[in-house]
């Protein structure tokens, strides 16, 4: 259970506050890992997020909620402590506890350590009213579970380059502080890092910090750190209203859209922690030793894991050289994929063109139909625009797919009242 679905429980639970148990919707989430979490392989220290503590998981959907960032700050005795931090951005790490604070907050059942294996669409005439059938594992063995809407809410999924094979030594930064603490000692006293965007530029800024004795060198096709664009108009392509403007613009408007504003979120680096990294190298050209490297326009053509470090051929195309060297690890921020849910529907032929679309509400579609009350989110960015995968519209989405959500129970509701 990710920010996503965790943002639509806080607009169900607020729903079902002043109602009957009758009228109230029960959601029952599940969830692959043992417990929550969000992404605690990257809680490095000192690291902060990139969005405003006001786009939390309610505050743009119900500025009163109590599921709010500023009530977590209340009820956790920091409020005014954080007034006078005078930050629109919180440190990583508290952004993840008021983020549990919320999980553990909601009252829809959260079933953990399931993981979900088929999804069957049932049809609206089911016994029980039941749209599908949910097939997951669980620590028991298999499970079912039927619903009248399924809202699937699959994830990222760590994208790694085509030469790299994963293991203890060779990993996606996305457990990153999981795979340092099962290295332990380091022999060789260097680390690569791979990627040229925000995630890679903390990890070679953590790596530094914590390893005082080791060269950490940091590798990418392009000249440089490109910065992010954070500005007031840029950001615009993160407002709720954005949405609409990006779903419901020309095909070729919206890709060029996307396109031209891949620097608000893309392989781009804040510009504060660039100009962190370039005075670290600057001072230690001055004065030594030199510990942070840097190897723009640089590929890895192969890499070999041992049981004590990695072997890289690292080939420069810029001066067309390669070189081979041993690193303690070697770290690829490179990026997530989006996962849908093609590969969870039983018994629907998906277009073997290309994945599914979605409707405005978030709906599945196949051939322009929507399958009536499966939801996804996350692998809408073609449709939806870039806050697809981002915090930045999980309240407003939220509040978007439980009014999606009643409208289908009202629509059931007159069906059968007509005796249909």
């Amino acid at each position: 259970m990710g920010p996503s679905n965790l943002a639509f429980a806080t607009a169900v639970d607020e729903h079902n506050e002043s109602l009957a148990a009758g009228d109230r919707i029960s959601a029952v989430f599940l969830e692959q890992k043992p417990a929550f979490a969000w992404h605690p392989g990257m809680l490095l220290s000192g690291s902060t997020m990139q969005i405003s503590y006001l786009k939390d998981l309610a505050t743009l959907r119900n500025p009163r909620s109590r599921f709010t960032f500023v009530n977590y700050l209340q009820q956790a005795g920091r409020l005014i402590d954080f007034i006078n931090h005078q930050t629109f951005f919180p440190s990583r790490i508290e952004f993840s506890d008021y983020l549990n604070w919320v999980a553990a907050s909601i009252e829809s059942a959260v079933q953990y350590q399931r993981t979900v294996t088929e999804i069957e669409p049932l049809g609206e005439s089911s016994a029980g009213g039941a749209r599908y059938r949910v097939t997951a594992t669980g620590p028991d063995g298999a499970e079912e579970y039927f619903a009248r809407t399924v809202i699937a809410a699959t994830g990222l999924t760590e994208k790694l380059p085509s030469w790299a094979t994963a293991g203890r030594r060779l990993f996606h930064n996305h457990r990153l502080l999981e795979h340092l603490e099962g290295i332990g000692k380091v022999s060789e006293n260097r680390f690569l890092v791979l990627g040229s965007g925000q995630s890679a530029a903390e990890v070679v800024q953590h790596l530094h910090r914590s390893y005082p004795q080791a060269v950490v060198e940091s590798a990418f096709n392009s000249f440089g750190f490109s910065p992010a664009d954070d500005s007031p108009f840029a950001n615009r392509v993160f407002d709720p209203s954005a949405v609409d403007d990006f779903y419901f613009a020309p095909d070729g408007v919206r890709s060029e859209l996307i396109a031209r504003h891949r620097s608000t979120n893309y392989s781009c680096v804040d510009l504060e922690l660039i100009n962190e990294l370039y005075a670290i190298e600057y001072q230690e050209k001055v004065q030594g030793p030199r510990r942070l490297v840097f190897r723009p326009g640089t590929e890895v053509l192969e890499a070999v894991e041992s049981d004590a470090a990695v072997s890289v051929t690292l080939h420069d195309r810029i001066k067309g050289q390669a070189e081979n060297l041993r690193y303690d690890a070697v770290v690829c921020a490179t990026g997530f994929t989006s996962d849908g849910v093609s590969g969870l529907l039983r018994g629907v032929g998906i277009p073997a063109a290309g994945a599914p679309g979605f409707a405005r509400d978030y709906q599945l579609l196949l051939d322009g139909e929507p399958m009536t009350g499966l939801f996804v989110q996350g692998p809408t960015e073609a449709t939806h625009g870039l806050t697809s995968t981002l915090l930045s519209n999980v309240a407003v989405r939220g509040g978007e797919l439980l009014n999606s959500v009643l409208a289908l129970r009202e629509r059931r509701g007159a069906l059968v009242d007509q005796g249909a």
